[in-house]
Formats: C-alpha cells, structure tokens, sequence
C-alpha cells in the first residue's frame, strides 16, 4: 500500500479511521489494483488529478477529515471521472436516504471483504472494457 504506481488501474481508498483504512486497502491488495490510501477527500482528489493515473474504483466513507465528505466527493468524481466506480460506505444509513449520486453505489458498515472485492471485479471489467 502506498502512493508507489505502475500502469495499473487504481483503487483509491478513502477513509479517516486508520485501522478501517488499512483492512480495505489490504483487501484491496489482493486484486490487480495498485491501491492507494489516504484519509481526506481532498488529499483524494489530489491523488485523482495525477496526470497519466487511471483510478478505477474509488472506496470512501462518509465521514471523512477536513471540509468534504465523502459524499461530497462521489459526486465531484462523478462529475470529473465518471467513468471511475464509487463505492461509499457509512455505519449509519446516510446512503440510501437519497444523499448519492445515483451511480454510486452504497455499503453498509461493517463490510464483509468479499463484497469490497466484488465492487473492485465490476471496477476492473469496466476499466478493461473502457
């Protein structure tokens, strides 16, 4: 895990709470995703802006550091990067009450890892199909 990147597509992990950062960006880790981790939105799309990265899927929380959150952040990405996969994540039941855009798609809290690696699946056939 790390900001090191090859010519793979990325996963970008969004999350403030260390622990909850580290376990999606080592489940993660186990696809053909380099993945990168940061905790802010903004430090996000920073990261997004890079000339040459492809990022592909984009795995945020909510609740984030700093001024954005991380709805907030699916829909400038969605915006800016449609063809990225946004996948947001709340222990509370922020998502489904309307506050996404419609081609992010919602996880409940506390995820199990198998449904995190079936998003990166739809992220990776849709990067090789694009």
């Amino acid at each position: 895990m790390g900001d090191t990147v090859s010519d793979s597509p990325v996963a970008l992990v969004v999350e403030d709470d260390d622990a909850v950062r580290n376990l999606a960006a080592a489940v993660l880790e186990e696809t053909d995703f380099d993945v990168i981790a940061c905790e802010s939105a903004e430090a996000a799309i920073s990261v997004l802006e890079r000339s040459g990265l492809t990022v592909a899927l984009l795995f945020s929380d909510v609740r984030l550091s700093g001024p954005m959150d991380g709805v907030a952040l699916a829909e400038t990405v969605g915006r800016r990067w449609p063809q990225t996969r946004v996948v947001v994540t709340s222990g509370y039941d922020t998502g489904r009450n309307g506050r996404l855009p419609e081609r992010a798609v919602f996880m409940q809290k506390p995820w199990r890892p198998i449904d995190v690696l079936v998003q990166a699946e739809h992220a990776a056939l849709a990067a090789r199909a694009a």
